[in-house]
């Protein structure tokens, strides 16, 4: 039996542990950033591939460090994974290692907004170029690809408007054109969809988020194909964006209850959806499971959970949606998300407040709309937190 043929709650616990000579039930932690060998021969066998060891932690050559990567890519359906500092890491070398001066990469839909400003603004002052597309212009995606075209990147569901992107039919268009499949699965986790299983060639996380799941450790991870993921390592080794052992062994413990978490947030922010949905002081909702969802027929084809990521715009302007957010107990006003306690913002004040006022309308961020990050909490106290809040 082996790993792959897991469940995914058996894998989250169980692959990439190994029992050390003391019989540790899960992989401990290696806070070493240097390992010592018995002679000049050992070393090179590692350092020339012959065998497999530990060597140098910026490397990644570290037991903690290949244990949650091998966890990691069990859970996505990936043959390998290396992990990273942050998300922005794992993002930047991938861009990095695909694309040179004069290269150039498509981007769907909305985007974190430092993927914005790495793609708008870092990308261009070496050479690489990016045509942003909205959703709406999935149409124009074809005509888009260009001969110097080398990666097509989107997140679904998408940060702040939780759309949707239909991952088999992007990948035909790439695959078609020679052009690589690079997918944020972020929002929706592992547990929610499987975007290498649909096609794509390379899955992003920012595992600060739900694989971390408790505000605790900060990282990133890329996962797909051992011969994709080659040229990535030599990015992260020379940009110093190694995860810390001690972060890596946090993430493992964050992953072994993924999977139930996961689907906790799915039913918290499904509850919370429907309250919102028939509020008179919410002008929209935004969040995949909803009928009213543009793509939630495709969101049900796709996905096996909607995910605990939800956006609404109060009726009124900036003010008012303001004036709601701080009446707010039990939801944090706080940037990120994922984590088991409940976090709210306006974009138009964090994650996308880097956009002009011009480029949100384009993009449908409205002065008036809130995110919120749903937790573990009782739904129910989450609910009554949000009705005093928009009724006060």
């Amino acid at each position: 039996m082996t790993t792959n043929t897991l469940g995914l709650s058996t894998r989250c616990i169980h692959a990439g542990d190994s029992r050390d000579s003391l019989g540790a039930v899960h992989t401990p932690l290696y806070s070493h950033s240097t390992f010592a060998f018995a002679s000049t021969s050992d070393v090179l066998d590692v350092v020339e591939g012959r065998k497999t060891g530990n060597l140098y932690t910026r490397y990644g050559m570290n037991p903690t460090i290949r244990s949650v990567e091998e966890k990691l890519a069990s859970i996505e359906g990936g043959e390998n994974a290396w992990v990273f500092s942050s998300g922005m890491a794992a993002e930047s070398a991938t861009f990095l290692s695909f694309c040179k001066a004069g290269d150039h990469i498509i981007c769907i839909g909305d985007v974190y907004g430092g993927t914005f400003e790495l793609l708008g603004q870092n990308l261009p002052s070496v050479g690489i170029t990016t045509t942003f597309l909205l959703g709406s212009e999935l149409d124009k995606l074809d005509a888009a690809v260009k001969d110097n075209t080398r990666i097509i990147f989107f997140e679904t569901p998408t940060n702040p408007n939780m759309e949707v992107f239909d991952v088999r039919a992007i990948a035909e268009i790439a695959h078609r054109r020679g052009v690589l499949v690079v997918v944020d699965n972020t929002f929706a986790t592992p547990v929610n969809q499987s975007p290498l299983a649909l096609g794509a060639d390379l899955v992003i996380h920012s595992t600060t988020k739900y694989l971390g799941g408790h505000s605790d450790l900060t990282g990133g991870v890329v996962i797909g194909s051992s011969k994709l993921l080659q040229p990535i390592w030599t990015w992260r080794k020379n940009l110093g964006q190694m995860m810390a052992p001690e972060v890596a062994h946090l993430l493992a413990r964050s992953l072994r209850t993924l999977v139930i978490r996961v689907k906790a947030h799915n039913e918290g922010a499904a509850l919370l959806a429907r309250r919102l949905s028939e509020h008179p002081r919410v002008e929209r909702v935004s969040y995949p499971g909803l009928p009213t969802h543009p793509q939630h027929e495709l969101a049900k084809r796709q996905m096996r959970g909607f995910g605990g990521m939800l956006s609404f715009v109060v009726r009124g302007d900036a003010k008012a949606a303001a004036a709601v957010v701080d009446r707010l107990k039990l939801f944090a006003i706080a940037p990120s998300l994922g984590g088991v306690e409940s976090l709210v913002t306006q974009p138009v004040t964090t994650t996308h407040h880097g956009l002009t006022p011009e480029e949100r309308g384009r993009r449908s961020i409205s002065d008036g709309m809130v995110r919120l990050s749903v937790g573990l909490e009782e739904a129910e106290d989450l609910w009554a937190d949000l009705a005093q809040a928009l009724e006060g």
